[in-house]
């Protein structure tokens, strides 16, 4: 059988020339299904792994062709109503940031992923609905053609509207918006994502947020479960200006980070100065092992990195988008 899977990799290659890496994971792919057809696997288990890996790879297709646009998702309720001011922030929350050359990743229903879908416009937004019997399918405001997928799991849509994402911003919600937030929220804590700007939305003089945060403290952090400084992995603000100035502040001068043999590179916009290189060797002794922090180049800064601690890695660009220019 192995023989017959590389007799069909090699036509594959021949057909359309792929790289090593792109054939050695089409390699696993393949040998995974021929294992499956010789084990006595339930037909259900089956479907279920079919349709899941068709909807990731429908998802991965649709947002290639925007992989160079910053985007922000943005959760909420699909029950916020269109006289609420809850909508209307997030109709100029989206809006504002199109004008920033940012997209807006929605959920494509009711409610706060309609208003942000207004705001955005069918250009500037990516719909990914989920397939409910109770709730509509896509609203009014997404190009259901060319810029939207349906999905049948919660957890292959999670992953299409996080993976692909610069930014979280989250307006009060329902159990969905809950299960959409700690999952972003984990994801960043333990760096199975990119770091992220994550922003909690409420409206002037609203509650929702601050009742949550409340339980956070004293039930989560009071109890041990969360260390008190993870909480600068979010913010909550009270108005767009607010949420607006916190997304862009986050890329002040940080871009992005890639994490390899035991280092960190961090993109920048400005590498930091020796003085400011000191600052960070002695705010930040854990990622001073080895060769400790090093500028390389015109735009990019190293240190240690065990991909251990994601939180300190927050602090740190926090650290490097205070620089003045």
């Amino acid at each position: 059988m192995t023989e017959l899977v590389e007799q069909f990799l090699a036509a594959l290659n021949d057909e359309s020339a792929q790289s090593p890496e792109r054939l050695e994971i089409l390699r696993g792919l393949v040998m995974r299904v021929v294992e499956l057809a010789e084990l006595d696997s339930d037909t259900a288990d089956l479907r279920l792994a079919s349709t899941a890996l068709n909807e990731l790879l429908e998802a991965s297709e649709l947002f290639a062709a925007w992989r160079d646009r910053r985007k922000l998702t943005v959760f909420g309720s699909a029950r916020t109503s269109p006289d609420s001011p809850l909508y209307e922030m997030a109709r100029e929350f989206s809006a504002t940031m199109a004008e920033h050359g940012w997209m807006t990743v929605s959920g494509a229903g009711p409610g706060i992923m309609e208003a942000s879908s207004k705001g955005a416009g069918k250009d500037n937004t990516l719909g990914v609905n989920i397939e409910l019997p109770f709730e509509q399918g896509a609203n009014r405001f997404i190009d259901v053609d060319q810029m939207h997928v349906a999905m049948t799991f919660f957890f292959t849509r999670k992953v299409a509207m996080t993976r692909a994402s610069h930014g979280f911003v989250a307006f009060p919600g329902g159990v969905g918006t809950m299960d959409e937030l700690f999952e972003i929220l984990t994801l960043v804590h333990t760096g199975k994502t990119d770091p992220a700007p994550i922003v909690l939305v409420d409206e002037p003089g609203g509650t929702f947020w601050s009742r949550w945060m409340a339980f956070m403290d004293e039930a989560v952090i009071d109890a041990g479960y969360l260390d008190p400084q993870d909480k600068c992995l979010f913010a909550v603000c009270n108005s767009v200006e607010d949420a607006i100035a916190e997304i862009e502040h986050f890329y002040r001068n940080y871009r992005k980070l890639s994490i390899q043999g035991g280092r960190a590179v961090m993109q920048v916009l400005r590498v930091p100065s020796p003085t400011q290189l000191q600052e960070l060797i002695a705010r930040f002794p854990t990622f001073t092992a080895g060769e400790g922090f090093r500028v390389e180049g015109e735009n990019h800064v190293s240190f240690s990195f065990d991909g251990r601690n994601y939180v300190m890695l927050r602090q740190l660009i926090d650290v490097v988008n205070s620089w003045s220019g």
